[in-house]
């Protein structure tokens, strides 16, 4: 293997066996046996799988639920046998697979730490000298000497990490660590990440998390159905992910379950569509203007409407708001009638995949209140942006010098 691969997956396919039915006695157990009686099918997890990791680099795996990601983290990691193929591990590699494994609940925090540590390799002088800083990055100092069992489940996760991070290995397999805790405690973790990346680690990543794989990632493979669909740089990927798999929400958007915009909401909507150069298309070309077009009907009359729409990006922030209430002034709808509302937006969005929010709020009462809200389920890809930018946004800017 070549001395600056890190890790060589070759040729990778793994199968299970899935029980049809389970036997309903021990008569039935021994009476399939000896018929040699197939209860079980074969599924294929991984299929022919084939990848490299170059030493220091940061390699996301994306995919959704199922598809074979944790499967191929566990092959590597030495937990499962392939069914065929070989993995090849050029250095030290440790696993954060499931976090927490090997924690007592009758020990203390502070007992489970040293016990962690002996099952990551460490001795007691080493784990004594990194005590103080892995209760102070877990952020639960006033909690190290009670059981185990009285922590919170993100207590827990947020010490299981802490502890895992001190391990000195080449590689790093992780598996979706990066959801533990709060916003804050997300952030640090996302500073540790930026350190070992700098400090050339090996990090093989599994997570649903876009951002990450797009900041951090140099390389990312994207798995269905046990199966390589495309490889390639972190925002090329995180792009493709979401073409594939948010779209597939689009077309549940009138059907989309929505306490406020059932068959009892006085306002339905009917359409939603993204516009560019006239033409209707989810694929949208920065810089450019294009437009939002919303169809509605009322079912009974409201006298003062607004309707609103916001862009979110994939961390669901809100890029873009606008209503038409402080635009253009109060709505009338008329019963049985379509009212169609079209948003026009100089867009100054960076690459990506974005979903749309909308809302209607009856402002007829003293106190308004909103009658339909959608969110999330109408998706565009914007592209074209010219800057390699971490911006939300990509605004046309001039700039002048003497």
């Amino acid at each position: 293997m070549d001395n600056e691969v890190a890790v060589s997956v070759a040729s990778i396919s793994k199968s299970f066996k899935l029980p049809h039915e389970s036997y309903r006695s021990v008569k039935s157990l021994f009476v399939n046996f000896y018929r040699r009686k197939r209860t079980y099918e074969l599924h294929q997890a991984l299929k022919d799988v084939s990848f490299e990791v170059k030493k220091g680099e940061f390699f996301g795996i994306i995919g959704r639920n199922g598809s074979g990601k944790s499967t191929l983290l566990k092959i590597m990691a030495g937990i499962y046998a392939p069914s065929r193929g070989t993995v090849v591990v050029n250095g030290s590699l440790t696993p954060f697979i499931e976090l927490g494994v090997g924690f007592n609940p009758e020990l203390t925090g502070r007992e489970n730490v040293f016990l962690n540590g002996a099952l990551l390799g460490f001795n007691r002088r080493e784990m004594l000298k990194m005590y103080n800083d892995i209760v102070e990055f877990a952020e639960i100092e006033k909690f190290m000497d009670q059981k185990l069992k009285n922590y919170s489940s993100g207590m827990q996760v947020r010490l299981a990490f802490s502890i895992a991070i001190r391990a000195h290995s080449d590689i790093l397999l992780l598996d979706e660590v990066l959801a533990v805790g709060d916003t804050a405690f997300q952030q640090k973790c996302y500073d540790y990440f930026s350190e070992l990346k700098k400090a050339g680690k090996t990090i093989i990543l599994v997570s649903h998390n876009m951002s990450i794989i797009e900041n951090f990632c140099d390389h990312v493979i994207l798995i269905d159905a046990g199966v390589i669909k495309h490889i390639g740089d972190g925002r090329e990927i995180a792009t493709k992910y979401e073409q594939m798999f948010i779209r597939e929400e689009k077309q549940k958007f009138i059907t989309a379950s929505d306490s406020r915009d059932s068959n009892q909401s006085s306002v339905k909507i009917l359409s939603l569509k993204t516009r560019q150069d006239g033409k209707i298309t989810d694929d949208i070309v920065t810089g450019k203007n294009f437009e939002i077009e919303l169809v509605l009907n009322a079912k009974t009359e409201i006298q003062i409407a607004d309707v609103g729409i916001s862009i979110n990006n994939r961390d669901k922030n809100t890029i873009i708001a606008a209503n038409t209430k402080f635009k253009i002034g109060n709505l009338q709808f008329v019963k049985d009638t379509k009212k169609i509302i079209k948003f026009n937006i100089q867009n100054p969005l960076t690459n990506g995949v974005y979903t749309i929010n909308v809302a209607v709020s009856d402002y007829s009462s003293a106190v308004p209140k909103v009658i339909v809200k959608k969110e999330g389920v109408v998706s565009f890809t914007v592209r074209g942006a010219t800057l390699n930018t971490k911006a939300l946004v990509q605004p046309d800017i001039s700039i002048k010098t003497n």
